[in-house]
């Protein structure tokens, strides 16, 4: 049997999670973000629904942006404990298959099975998952590069079948991108199209001549290197040939940093004011960090301005801590460093945290 990577990625994840305690809503223009109010200022989209995706909305859109594009949408808040006891049934159900399974996030996985039939297995997902009243996408790769790309078309085969009832139609939501069909599929399309590729990195390629994957597949590595750096240049050439990483890992990711930020309703003039919100947020993940039992090693405080010019200024603690008050004391010690000079729309605190 031939081994196979499975990049399992749920549909309109939030809405769907909306869906299932709301059925009324669905094939409506649901918009997710903030506290379900698209007047609330500075407040974005977190997830909308296809029939919203439409009219031109987007996660990361701001909700007032959503409301002008779709009128007539329903917003509804965030609820994160939700999705995640969501997310959870779902990967749950994922570890029922003979598969290693390694979570990226609440709406996607990547699997490791050794199958001769990838298709039926990934069907057999898409079932399982359906059960949940929910629905995925799955993409089928000899890599994980090529089955998260392969995710992408699956998505636009699996439009059409969105509803859990449909969920299980043959070949509809899964699609298959190996080394066999990667120039047929992929040679003629822009660099921007590959997994890690964006604006920027495209736009240094496409100065170099290189607009296509099948330019990139042609390129010279050395020239390559001589641009981006022995690392990233040679790795841009691994990505155009489709090669990529094969380890699932079924350990939970233990993460590096936790950090908190906020963006103000209102601009924030006064130095007290934003001391006495960097003493919250620090004492805020400070306290999650004990309640782990997670000791701190760095502090960092990021500023962003009403002109969205964004600074982030770091200090090493003297030693390895989980002492909230000196955390609270060195994050604003770093305040001190920044030139506070603007109005102030963001703050955000990060600890850097020692391994375990």
């Amino acid at each position: 049997m031939r081994r196979w990577l499975l990049h399992v990625d749920l549909d309109q994840f939030q809405a769907a999670v909306e869906f299932r305690r709301h059925p009324e809503l669905r094939g409506l223009a649901v918009i997710v973000g903030g506290n379900g109010d698209p007047t609330e200022p500075r407040k974005v989209v977190t997830c909308a629904s296809y029939p919203a995706r439409a009219f031109g909305v987007r996660a990361g859109m701001a909700l007032r942006s959503a409301q002008r594009k779709c009128p007539d949408g329903i917003f509804l808040p965030l609820d994160m404990a939700t999705y995640e006891e969501a997310s959870d049934e779902v990967m749950a159900v994922l570890r029922t298959f003979p598969c290693r399974v390694e979570v990226w996030g609440w709406d996607e996985a990547f699997l490791a099975a050794d199958t001769d039939d990838p298709e039926r297995l990934a069907a057999e997902i898409r079932s399982a998952v359906a059960a949940l009243d929910l629905t995925c996408a799955i993409g089928l790769g000899d890599n994980k590069l090529t089955a998260k790309l392969a995710t992408g078309f699956a998505k636009a085969s699996g439009k059409a079948s969105a509803e859990p009832a449909n969920a299980a139609a043959a070949n509809v939501g899964m699609f298959r991108l190996t080394a066999s069909n990667w120039t047929d599929v992929m040679a003629h399309r822009p660099t921007t199209a590959l997994w890690g590729v964006g604006g920027r990195i495209a736009a240094r390629l496409a100065a170099l001549g290189i607009e296509t994957v099948a330019d990139l597949m042609a390129a010279d590595r050395h020239r390559l290197a001589a641009e981006f750096g022995p690392n990233t240049g040679p790795y841009l050439w691994v990505l155009g040939h489709g090669k990529g990483d094969t380890d699932v890992t079924t350990e939970p990711r233990i993460p590096l940093g936790r950090s908190k930020s906020e963006t103000f309703p209102h601009d924030l003039t006064e130095r007290a004011d934003i001391d006495a919100q960097v003493a919250r947020l620090a004492r805020e993940v400070a306290e999650e960090m004990a309640e782990a039992g997670r000791v701190s090693t760095r502090v960092s405080v990021t500023v962003r301005s009403n002109t969205f010019f964004t600074r982030s200024k770091q200090e090493k603690l003297p030693a390895p801590t989980i002492d909230i008050a000196r955390i609270v004391e060195t994050a604003l010690r770093i305040v001190d460093r920044f030139e506070l000079d603007r109005p102030v729309r963001l703050l955000g605190v990060r600890l850097e945290l020692a391994p375990e």
